[in-house]
């Protein structure tokens, strides 16, 4: 395997609840590429098109102004420097010259760093600006293992709104790939970290490597509405010895590869990996704080939004082979037939506030430009993701980059769609007003290559919650945080639950039933990635989240758990046994729901991180999935469960619906609406289409005692098998293709579901 040196010259946590508010004080939260995406033309055309019309282009050698705290370089290193190109912006490559362009609207003084790691010698060039572009070419450099920084300088001070530091080495927010550190969490001496300023970043390329996908690859194509997603942490879903995998992948992308099998057999066709673009796991290290001790696990915290997570790659490799690794796996869950969705941010940077500032990037290139800032607030940076700074993603250069970045990850590293954080900040101006129609969104639905990918919102940010209604242009899906809290607070037994109960598992059609938008854009779940996991959802009334340092005053409040009768861990086998038939049932109600489901990394073993609900700064057995020993029955008997709960429901026509469900595909067993003490439910789906899969009869009983229901008829032809009770043991929970035998009247025990099909006599 090829390994490539870093360089050479030649959170945090957010569980917005039916609130939509981030939990906790101050919260933290982009591949190699031959041809960066061409774009300039529209970035400040007319400006630079004027200054190219009075300007030639010389090949004529510059004058090299070293930096006076490094060492020059030889003069082999390349062979010339010439004025360079505005078009297109990043580094680009044609024949031997290597041409670098960086928009800033502000600066007055934009310089090229280039880094010799043989020796540590900087060269720092004079870049040139046509309009809002500073760019550069070298002729000469090696087409990969190059490493460069920027040194950009302007005029006034903080009242201006801009973050001017000329001592600090900038990345390139289109650099393909980040170097900096190639061991995960371990700071090396090529970062000069300083305490408070934190480390340095560069960035490279690698215009040489070409990925063979293979002569019988081709990407799933699976609609939204046929997808269970699994949403995973790339570095806890197999640190854990427990995994069985290498120790020099655990951890990584080809420790996600390497359990393919395991995600077969469970049954789920997409997963949705936690931040996978480089972040700074250590920021929280950076300036002593009460959380100097976390190392960020979750990722939302990017530092760029082109370059694939480098310390998720081969450990020690560097960024060339963790951008190979990355497609690897990207080709191994493909040949699965698992699609593969990104969670991205574009709504924060790691940069953070002006208190504890983190100058990377964005910040210090054109910081008016990129954040949303107001010059005439004490606090400039306005804070509506709860992270410190607001990416201004509607602002055209910087909408730009959000765009290239993910048609960046489509076609270079073939995802296949992407699940946007606190998407409402993507819907706001300049200075955090709400947009109806906002500019960035639009265009990514109508985009020819992302408009077919899927487009997942997270609806919501400090000061918006958009379920149901966030521009969509019938394309975009949202995390529906209503079915989260409705199905939460019904199972666990709350009053008044009934009828938002049934509207979520019938396919939120008060949220979706507009325009030409569909049932499966209502992503479903009941745990996420902050907040409680299912385990702990049932076992902890409140949360737990001393660890993290704050007092316990981070993470949501709201969670609507119920602990079963013990507060944590406890060897009571009648507690036990109740909770994992809340488990069951939750488990179930989400699979028999109308809608697009998705369950999280480790509900199906019953992961614990032991009552704590914003658990993104543990990189410890904590946050780490501990996957069971074969003696294990209950969590065993648990993942049989949800596997073939997966398996019937991807089978089943009646719940992976195109449409939503008429007066004819639903008959509600119900005339008790309106009394709030009623705590049961029970439906009916029916073969209306006749695709000859039978009916599908569902009860759930949240009460704490057993009911006794007089079933309806049978269809004519048909009689009525037990698919599953979760009042059962395993393996009598649940039983595939169904068992027959079930009386007229059947007993649904406290606190259990069962589903019935109809099968032909």
């Amino acid at each position: 395997m090829q390994q490539a040196p870093s360089c050479n010259l030649g959170r945090v946590a957010r569980q917005p609840p039916h609130t939509a508010f981030k939990a906790g004080a101050n919260v933290y939260r982009h591949v190699a590429h031959a041809r960066p995406s061409v774009h300039g033309q529209q970035l400040c055309k007319q400006s630079v098109t004027a200054a190219l019309q009075h300007t030639q282009l010389q090949r004529a050698a510059r004058h090299v102004q070293v930096n006076s705290t490094a060492e020059a370089v030889s003069s082999g290193s390349y062979t010339d420097i010439t004025k360079g190109s505005p078009e297109p912006l990043g580094p680009s490559r044609q024949g031997s010259v290597t041409n670098f362009a960086v928009f800033s609207h502000a600066a007055t003084a934009m310089s090229l760093v280039l880094q010799n790691t043989a020796d540590d010698s900087r060269q720092e060039i004079p870049m040139n600006k046509s309009g809002d572009v500073w760019h550069v070419a070298v002729d000469g450099l090696p087409s990969s293992s190059i490493c460069y920084a920027l040194r950009v300088s302007g005029n006034g001070g903080w009242e201006t709104g801009y973050r001017w530091d000329k001592s600090r080495l900038l990345l390139d927010p289109r650099a393909p790939l980040v170097a900096g550190r190639k061991t995960w969490g371990t700071r090396e001496p090529q970062e000069e970290f300083q305490l408070d300023k934190g480390s340095q970043w560069w960035g490279t390329f690698d215009f040489d490597s070409q990925f063979d996908w293979g002569s019988g690859y081709s990407r799933p194509q699976l609609s939204l509405k046929d997808l269970v997603i699994y949403e995973m942490s790339v570095r806890c879903f197999t640190a854990s010895k427990s995994s069985g995998v290498d120790a020099d992948m655990r951890g990584t992308y080809l420790g996600v590869a390497d359990k393919v099998e395991y995600l077969k057999d469970l049954g789920v066709n997409a997963v949705e990996l936690l931040p996978v673009f480089e972040y700074d796991e250590l920021e929280l290290q950076r300036w002593h704080n009460p959380r100097e001790h976390m190392v960020n696990v979750w990722g939302y915290s990017h530092m760029s939004f082109m370059a694939p997570m480098s310390r998720f790659g081969t450990p020690g490799s560097g960024p060339v082979q963790a951008a190979r690794d990355f497609k690897e796996m990207v080709r191994t869950l493909h040949n699965a037939g698992i699609q593969v969705i990104l969670d991205v941010v574009y709504n924060h940077t790691a940069e953070l506030d002006d208190k504890h500032p983190y100058l990377i990037s964005m910040r210090g290139i054109d910081n008016m430009t990129c954040y949303m800032v107001d010059p005439s607030q004490y606090v400039q940076l306005i804070n509506l993701s709860g992270c410190g700074n607001t990416v201004n993603a509607n602002h055209p250069v910087v909408k730009q980059l959000i765009i290239d970045s993910l048609v960046h990850f489509v076609e270079e590293y073939h995802v296949d769609g992407f699940r946007f954080d606190l998407a409402s900040c993507l819907c706001r101006d300049g200075k955090g007003h709400p947009i109806a129609a906002p500019p960035l969104i639009r265009e990514i639905a109508k985009h020819p290559v992302l408009s077919k990918v899927h487009l997942i919102a997270e609806p919501w940010d400090l000061g918006m919650y958009q379920v149901g209604s966030f521009p969509n242009w019938d394309v975009w899906a949202e995390w529906n945080g209503k079915y989260r809290d409705d199905v939460r607070r019904f199972i666990k037994g709350d009053a008044g639950l009934k009828g938002a109960f049934a509207t979520r598992v019938s396919g939120s059609a008060d949220l979706y039933h507009t325009h030409n938008r569909r049932p499966y854009h209502s992503i479903n779940f009941v745990t996420a990635h902050d907040g409680f996991s299912l385990h702990d959802l049932v076992s902890y009334n409140v949360k737990h989240n001393e660890a993290n340092g704050e007092g316990n005053n981070d993470g949501s409040n709201d969670n609507f758990s119920w602990n079963c009768g013990v507060e944590g861990h406890t060897s009571d086998g009648g507690v036990l046994d109740m909770r994992y038939k809340q488990m069951k049932n939750y488990l179930t109600a989400l699979l028999m729901s109308i809608g697009t489901p998705m369950i999280v990394m480790g509900d199906e073993v019953a992961i614990s991180h032991h009552g704590n609900n914003n658990w993104y700064g543990h990189d410890t057995e904590l946050s780490h999935m501990h996957w069971p020993s074969q003696g294990d029955e209950r969590r065993q008997g648990l993942l049989r469960f949800t596997s073939e709960l997966i398996r019937f429901r991807k089978s089943c026509p009646l719940l992976n619906r195109e449409h939503f469900l008429g007066p004819k595909d639903i008959t509600w067993h119900e005339d008790n609406w309106h009394n709030p003490d009623s705590r049961f439910l029970a439906w009916t789906l029916h073969d209306t289409h006749n695709t000859g899969f039978g009916c599908v009869y569902i009860a759930f009983n949240a009460h704490p005692f057993e009911v006794k229901v007089s079933l309806p008829k049978a269809p004519q032809g048909r009689k009525w098998c037990r698919l599953m009770d979760t009042n059962l043991p395993t393996p009598r929970d649940f039983t595939p293709g169904g068992i027959a035998g079930v009386d007229a009247v059947y007993g649904v025990a406290p606190y259990s579901a069962i589903v019935l099909v109809s099968k032909q006599l």
